[in-house]
């Protein structure tokens, strides 16, 4: 039970808080009549079915590496079916996308949710109803606040997340039940044949109206993303319990409206109406679900902007550990503060959360869609022709949603493609510009270098101690070693080549010494999972390697293309991977070798 309550708290977040803003924003388009109320109701009702349960409890929550979920495994599941080059390299541009949108989407989740929930305080009895501005201003404050306190990390009151949500989803349920109880009719929208009524009644306008009601389900794909965490099994049953106090309060909000059809916000307002002496606990509980909301979007951006640099697909941040307990409790202090300015700046352009829910749907739509399109071709190779219909299925009606978010590219989808436009971009240039800074270098073979290094090291003095040189691939040398060791005449009694191997796994780090290169030269390999917290210092000493000095490469590009200067300039001022690695800065030095691309 308990697993399942921190499941509740650490998962369902951003789903669970949707209630606050989705019915609101999707009857601004539609007047609040019967059919409208009850197509609208059955539409949320199978969106809940089709994509959080079928598509990512039953299908993609099938598949994991080592208990990990989320859009990087299913590209290493599938990169590891697939045996065409051209095949990998879609497959790998469409990774990037679903990372891309989701790194989007982590700005405007923070700010509708803070935002909707802030607008409450309008409704407060007695209150008088707050400017846009004010709305924004005490929004932005709490936002502040939020964003200061990652550095800080979260352990400490995590575990207050899953009584808070489930309090939340009690509320939600208990609104939601009261409501239905005055007009049980409207149990009658579970019927499809409702939304076929709807589509008719409404034609083309219908269609738009899918963009809004995609926010229903923003988050589902948390349930996936955070297997590893919690487990596939509590994840499961959380869901049956969330799913219960969602469609319940939908259809609670529905039954509210048509009988009060002046209502603006629902899910409010209706609180209000009905357990008018409960309003302001539940307005609290509202905004801290969407703190909590808010805090679970941060911290997986932290951890997929971490899997990013270990995969070598995103320059390299600093990195600092929040809790000794676990590993996975991480701070990006650049990433936190540009999150900061971003959903700052989101809030103030648009204001409020109905303005705001015209960006809203569009990355999640697509990151939905690429993974229904991955879904497929994995069961499809792996010859699963039951979950590859059910898959194609949800592909289809994921597939329709995104579509329908198009048409919120003029009224504000366009701020969606550009923030995940952003982040994608600079995924292109710099793995493109990597592979072609490796084709620039002259690295030595191995043979070679061996060679060299048994005449210079039998014929030149050397310093006392251990000295580590970061390579990548132990069968050819960077320019720098060469420089270190021949040129400058740098040479050790011991000589180390650390060698660090990303594995297509999410976890496990191997450690062993490979056969020495000759006298006075050795091979030290750590392969690790891209979803790893390195650890490399302690990984030293419990191998016995006590280094002296540690070399690692620098380069100075020269290049007259405008787009590698680009490269270069983001190459300058990144931090070295070596820092990324929290090594002892007294022990290190940076040799510099100049390039031209």
């Amino acid at each position: 039970m308990l697993r399942i309550i921190k499941a509740i708290g650490l998962v369902f977040g951003d789903i669970g808080t949707s209630p606050i803003y989705t019915l609101t924003v999707v009857f601004l388009l539609l007047p609040p009549t019967k059919e409208n109320v009850f197509g609208v109701l059955s539409i949320i009702f199978w969106t809940l079915i089709i994509i959080p349960t079928l598509q990512y409890t039953v299908l993609a929550m099938s598949l994991s590496l080592r208990g990990e979920g989320g859009t990087l495994i299913l590209f290493e599941i599938l990169r590891g079916l697939l045996t065409s080059k051209r095949a990998i390299s879609v497959v790998t541009l469409l990774s990037f996308l679903g990372t891309s949108l989701l790194m989007g989407d982590g700005v405007i989740t923070p700010a509708i949710s803070i935002l909707s929930a802030v607008e409450g305080i309008s409704y407060i009895p007695g209150f008088r109803p707050l400017t846009e501005m004010e709305i924004v201003f005490i929004s932005i404050l709490i936002t502040l606040g939020l964003f200061i306190f990652q550095s800080r990390g979260t352990e400490t009151v995590s575990g207050t997340f899953g009584p808070i949500m489930s309090l939340w989803f009690s509320s939600l349920f208990l609104l939601g039940f009261i409501n239905i109880i005055k007009m049980p009719e409207i149990l009658k929208a579970i019927s499809p044949h409702y939304i076929f009524q709807f589509f008719k009644i409404n034609g083309w306008k219908a269609y738009l109206v899918l963009g809004e009601t995609i926010l229903c389900v923003t988050g589902a794909e948390a349930m996936y993303a955070d297997m590893g965490h919690l487990g596939a099994k509590p994840i499961k049953q959380a869901w049956k319990l969330v799913f219960l106090a969602l469609v319940t309060n939908y259809f609670g909000q529905g039954a509210y409206l048509l009988l009060n059809p002046e209502t603006k916000s629902v899910l409010f307002e209706m609180c209000l109406g009905t357990l008018s002496f409960f309003y302001i606990p539940f307005l609290i509980i509202a905004l801290l679900a969407t703190i909590i909301a808010s805090q679970a979007m941060i911290s997986g951006m932290f951890s997929i902007i971490y899997q990013a640099i270990t995969a070598r697909i995103l320059p390299i941040f600093k990195v600092k550990y929040t809790s000794v307990e676990l590993p996975s409790q991480i701070y990006i202090p650049t990433v936190n503060w540009l999150l900061l300015l971003a959903v700052s700046f989101i809030m103030y352009e648009f204001k409020s959360s109905s303005s705001l829910a015209g960006a809203y749907g569009l990355a999640v739509a697509g990151n939905m869609t690429i993974t229904g399109i991955f879904l497929i071709i994995i069961f499809y190779l792996k010859r699963h022709f039951s979950f590859m219909s059910i898959a194609i299925f949800t592909a289809i009606i994921t597939f329709i949603y995104f579509t329908s978010t198009l048409f919120k590219f003029p009224h504000g989808g366009y701020w969606a493609v550009a923030l995940a436009s952003f982040p994608f971009s600079i995924i292109l240039l710099y793995t493109n510009g990597q592979k072609r800074l490796y084709r620039f270098t002259n690295f030595l073979s191995k043979e070679e270098f061996i060679n060299k290094f048994e005449r210079f090291y039998a014929t030149n003095p050397k310093i006392p101690g251990t000295a580590l040189f970061l390579i990548r691939d132990p069968s050819v040398f960077p320019p720098y070693v060469i420089e270190t060791l021949f040129f400058h005449g740098i040479i050790y009694e011991e000589n180390i080549f650390l060698s660090l191997i990303r594995k297509n796994e999410p976890y496990g780090i191997t450690t062993s010494f490979l056969q020495p290169l000759c006298n006075g030269a050795k091979v030290f390999e750590i392969a690790y999972g891209y979803m790893e917290i390195l650890r490399v210092e302690e990984i030293l000493r419990e191998n016995g390697i006590e280094e002296r000095v540690i070399f690692y490469g620098l380069e100075e590009i020269q290049t007259s293309s405008p787009l590698w200067k680009i490269y270069a300039f983001i190459k300058q001022i990144s931090p070295h991977f070596v820092k990324f690695l929290d090594l002892p800065p007294t022990k290190l030095h940076g040799v510099l070798t100049r390039l031209s691309m």
